[in-house]
C-alpha cells in the first residue's frame, strides 16, 4: 500500500527528498540560518510521511502473507488475530486519509484565533469567554501551545475580544473550520426572570504565515495607536502604554493586542495578526476570481451561522453546514470539537 499520484504523490515526494537531502549536505546553506531551518523542517516532515505510507504498506503485504498462511493451514486462532490487526490497519488508513484532506498551503502550520462577542449585550460576551475556554482547553488536549496575546473585558461580564494564538501541528488546518459565527441559546443567568436568551459570537482565524512569505505593507499606510493595556474594558489597568491598535488604513482592518507587558511585543503580535489578515482577504479575492471563472457563486460574507449550541430547552450542539451534531453539550464546551472539525475539512475534501 503505497500510493502514487492524486492527492499524496509518493513518487513525487520521495524525489523532493532526494533534492532536499542534497542541499542538506551542503554546509553553506547554514549561511541563512531561518531558510535552513525551514528547508530541514520540510525535509523531516517530508520523510515521517514518506515512511507512514510506506510502512503501512509493508503491515498490509505482512499481513496478507500471514492471511494465506493460516488460510493454508485452516488456523481459526490465527485467522481471528488477522482479522483485529486487518480492523487496526483500517483506522490507521482513515487517519491518513483523513490528513491527506489537510492539504492546505498553510494547514501544517500555526494559527490565530480571535473571538468578538455579537448581538446579546452581557450574554454575548459571556459566550464569548465561553468560547476562548473552549478553544485553550481543545489546544491542551491536543498538545498544543496556545497563548493569550490579546484579551478585552466585558463591562460586566465575559470579554468583548479575545485572541489566542495556537502553535502546534495541522493548528490552522483544524482551526480555520472554526470561522463564522457562533450561536449559543440558553437559560440568561444575566436576567433575572430567567427567560432563554440567544447570544452571538464571531471565530475569525487566520495563519501565522513564514517570514519568506511577502505581504506587502505600506509603513505608510498604518496608523499606530497606543494605550495602557485594561482600559478598554475598565479592569486590570497598567501604568505604562504597552497596549498596542494598528489599523490598516486601505482596508480599514483594525487589529490590536494588549496581553503583553512589552509595547514591542505587542505590537510584533499585532503585525502577525494583520499580515494573517491581509493574507486571507488576498487568498478569498483570487478564489472568487477563479469561482467567477467557474460560474460558480461565492457567498463572500462572514455573517451565516456555522454552528448553534442550544442549552434551553434541550441539549444539542449542531453544525448547520454539515449536519454534525451531537447532544453531548458540556464535552463540546469542555474542548471535544474534533468530530466537528473533522467533518467540515472531509466535506470541504469532497468538493
Amino acid at each position: 500500500m503505497t500510493p502514487s499520484g492524486g492527492v499524496f504523490d509518493l513518487a513525487g515526494k520521495q524525489e523532493r527528498i532526494v533534492g532536499l537531502e542534497k542541499h542538506a549536505a551542503d554546509p553553506t546553506i547554514w549561511d541563512e540560518p531561518e531558510t535552513a531551518q525551514r528547508m530541514m523542517q520540510e525535509l523531516a516532515t517530508l520523510q515521517e510521511e514518506v515512511e507512514s505510507w510506506t510502512a503501512l504498506g509493508r503491515q498490509v503485504s505482512d499481513a496478507l502473507e500471514l492471511l494465506q498462511l493460516a488460510a493454508a493451514e485452516d488456523d481459526e486462532g490465527l485467522l481471528d488475530e488477522i482479522a483485529a490487526e486487518a480492523e487496526r490497519l483500517e483506522a490507521v488508513l482513515e487517519r491518513q486519509e483523513f490528513q491527506l484532506a489537510l492539504s492546505g498551503e498553510h494547514d501544517r502550520g500555526d494559527a490565530i484565533l480571535t473571538i468578538h462577542a455579537g448581538a446579546g449585550g452581557i450574554d454575548a460576551q459571556d459566550w464569548a469567554q465561553m468560547l476562548l475556554r473552549m478553544y485553550l482547553r481543545w489546544a491542551e488536549a491536543r498538545g498544543y501551545e496556545a497563548e493569550v496575546i490579546d484579551l478585552v473585558d466585558g463591562e460586566e461580564a465575559g470579554i468583548k475580544r479575545g485572541a489566542l494564538e495556537m502553535r502546534g501541528r495541522w493548528a490552522f488546518g483544524y482551526l480555520k473550520a472554526e470561522r463564522g459565527v457562533h450561536r449559543l441559546v440558553r437559560l440568561s443567568p444575566f436576567d433575572g426572570a430567567h427567560r432563554r436568551h440567544t447570544s452571538f459570537a464571531l471565530v475569525e482565524v487566520v495563519p501565522v504565515l513564514d517570514e519568506d512569505i511577502e505581504v506587502e505593507i505600506n509603513p505608510d499606510d498604518l496608523r499606530l495607536d497606543v494605550f495602557r493595556a485594561g482600559s478598554a474594558g475598565g479592569q486590570h489597568m497598567q501604568k505604562n502604554a504597552t497596549a498596542v491598535r494598528i489599523t490598516h488604513i486601505p482596508t480599514g482592518i483594525v487589529v490590536q493586542c494588549q496581553n503583553e507587558r512589552s509595547q514591542v511585543r505587542n505590537r510584533e503580535s499585532a503585525m502577525k495578526v494583520l499580515r494573517g489578515k491581509l493574507y486571507e482577504i488576498e487568498r478569498e479575492k483570487q478564489e472568487e476570481h477563479m469561482a467567477a471563472l467557474r460560474g460558480e457563486h461565492v457567498d463572500a460574507g462572514w455573517g451565516n451561522q456555522i454552528r448553534s449550541y442550544v442549552l434551553h430547552p434541550y441539549q444539542m450542539v449542531k453544525d448547520l453546514r454539515t449536519g454534525h451534531e451531537t447532544g453531548r453539550t458540556q464535552a463540546v464546551l469542555d474542548g471535544d470539537l474534533d468530530g466537528f472539525m473533522e467533518a467540515w475539512i472531509k466535506s470541504q475534501a469532497g468538493d
